[in-house]
């Protein structure tokens, strides 16, 4: 009985499409965050010189404020994510789950 439900969902389309667009979307975001993150390393690693420039005649240098955009862009990209899946993953996944229990 398990296995025929199983044969169900994953024969149906719309099954594919959530399958695919919800992968092909995670790594879109996966990609983007690790450019993101791993250019901010390059920078520190390369050019220290860059990040370490004060701001103004205080203590604070360059890398501090974007440290905290590269955290801020992570919550934001976890945010962008999750709205999208509250909003059509669910729906798919709701749509066949119905439709494998007809």
């Amino acid at each position: 009985m398990e296995n025929d439900s199983v044969a169900k969902i994953i024969a149906n389309p719309k099954y594919q499409r959530l399958v695919s667009t919800r992968s092909r979307f995670g790594w879109t975001l996966t990609a983007i965050m690790m450019v993101v993150y791993y250019g901010y390393i390059a920078v520190i690693a390369f050019d220290k010189g860059m990040f370490a420039a004060r701001l103004g005649d205080g203590v604070m240098s360059v890398g501090i404020p974007i440290g905290f955009g590269v955290i801020v862009f992570t919550i934001i990209i976890t945010g962008i994510y999750v709205r999208r899946a509250n909003a059509e993953f669910d729906r798919l996944t709701e749509e066949v789950v119905k439709e494998a229990g007809k």
